[in-house]
């Protein structure tokens, strides 16, 4: 899962990190792909990361709340999951998408992204077989174990700066 920008061709934090790990096979489908919305998802081959696919969606940035910021969030969320399934895949990670240089707030970001990934997997049952929260650092790890019920089985996973 890639939290993008609109072009597609890789920046900073996440993206770029997945961009320069895949290598420039990436960036060459990205740029057939002909950009990406806000709440939209793409999907591309994963080249030479250990995932065979991934998926691009760029999140909103933070306007304080006033320009449908929320909404655009769990559609990166919901969209991400649809495409995931309808290509037959098993697993995905996410990471806290909007939360870097985007300045969405973490803690509202982490309640939608397990309300959304949830009522996902409410209406989806069996779909996939892990769904994984990448937290960047300790402070987001905790911020996601704090939002987390109990009864979901999620994996938080912690992402490591100097790769993927």
């Amino acid at each position: 899962m890639n939290a993008a920008n609109s072009s597609l061709l890789g920046g900073g934090g996440v993206d770029g990190a997945i961009h320069r790990a895949a290598g420039k096979e990436l960036e060459f489908e990205c740029r057939m792909l002909g950009g990406c919305k806000t709440g939209e998802a793409k999907i591309t081959k994963g080249y030479k990361l250990p995932a065979k696919f991934i998926i691009h969606t760029v999140g909103p940035v933070w306007r304080d709340g006033h320009a449908s910021e929320k909404l655009l969030l769990e559609k990166c969320y919901l969209n991400s999951l649809e495409l995931a399934a309808s290509r037959g895949l098993r697993s995905i990670a996410f990471p806290a998408i909007s939360t870097g240089i985007y300045a969405f707030p973490a803690e509202l970001a982490a309640v939608i992204a397990i309300s959304s990934i949830a009522a996902f997997l409410e209406q989806h049952s069996g779909t996939f077989d892990r769904v994984i929260l990448v937290a960047f650092d300790a402070s987001m790890e905790a911020i996601y174990r704090s939002k987390l019920d109990s009864t979901l089985s999620f994996y938080i996973s912690s992402f490591d700066r100097d790769g993927l």
